[in-house]
């Protein structure tokens, strides 16, 4: 999958000297059409089930040990109202929670960042990661993954009154924030190579030091910079296009299980009958201001 053509032109728009927004910020998730969509996902058959040891084992358990994330605005957020997690990778992580029990909340929630996704599926403390997980060859060294479930590509997060940063090719001795663990210092490494790199163990570490004038800018995947856009503060602007090689998003499973073709026929499932589509214009489309849907990546 590529960017949709309607997310490329916001992020072009955004990135003009005025930073003035062109979709409606802060606009929260419809949360009773969430947990509706959510209500409504497939239920994994018995003879399904069977077929994987990996489902085969939460099933027994009863639960769902989740790693993941819950200040993601558009893809893991908790609702501390409710204490309800909705976004993007919540609504997978939640449908596959129903498809294998049946019900979308019998999970276990761990919070991960990006140094400690693979550690915690190696040690056995969660049964998958779903965190905007990039999947990455040094990576597939020591887990597995299902998906892609969704593609990126980096983007450069500046204030809004900055007029010096107008893309990554102006990064050249400034202090650039980026995120531990990630593939944010690869990228910079490639493309920004005289970058003043600072690297933070959390997005939300990495969005504040640029709040507070202690970076000049910020590079990570571009979803997370429209989380930051999207929170409607109106202080940060993106810095040219998205750019780099293409980032395939993956679920994070133990290495070798099967739960990779298990979780592999979910998703072409939810992609087959809409659930994918739904769920993303109501994390995203809807508040981003984009109604072009995107075509889900391919999966093996």
């Amino acid at each position: 999958m590529s960017i949709s053509s309607a997310l490329k032109a916001t992020v072009v728009a955004l990135a003009v000297a005025t930073g003035a927004p062109l979709f409606a910020q802060g606009t929260p998730i419809n949360a009773a059409a969430f947990d509706a969509l959510v209500a409504q996902g497939p239920v994994a058959d018995a003879a399904t089930i069977s077929s994987s040891k990996w489902a085969s084992k939460i099933k027994q358990a009863g639960t769902l040990r989740l790693g993941g994330t819950q200040t993601s605005n558009l893809f893991s957020l908790l609702n501390e109202k409710d204490g309800k997690i909705r976004g993007f990778d919540a609504g997978l992580a939640q449908l596959l929670t129903r498809y294998i029990l049946g019900d979308g909340s019998k999970y276990q929630f761990t919070q991960v960042t990006s140094s400690t996704r693979e550690q915690v599926l190696v040690n056995d403390q969660v049964d998958m990661v779903l965190a905007t997980y990039s999947i990455t060859p040094a990576r597939a060294e020591k887990i597995s993954f299902a998906g892609p479930y969704y593609t990126s590509q980096a983007g450069v997060l500046v204030k809004s009154t900055n007029k010096a940063i107008q893309s990554y090719n102006d990064l050249a001795g400034r202090k650039t924030a980026t995120q531990a663990g990630s593939t944010g210092p690869a990228i910079l490494a490639q493309f920004a190579p005289k970058a003043t790199v600072q690297e933070f163990q959390t997005h939300q570490e990495a969005v504040d030091a640029l709040r507070q004038g202690r970076v000049d800018a910020y590079v990570t995947d571009y979803t997370l910079l429209l989380n930051v856009l999207s929170l409607g503060a109106g202080d940060a602007k993106l810095a040219g296009a998205p750019f780099g090689p293409q980032d395939p998003y993956g679920i994070g499973l133990p290495k070798g299980s099967d739960g990779v073709a298990f979780v592999n026929a979910f998703l072409k499932k939810i992609e087959a009958d809409g659930t994918w589509s739904k769920l993303w214009t109501l994390a995203i489309g809807q508040r981003t201001g984009s109604t072009n849907v995107p075509t889900p990546p391919a999966l093996p």
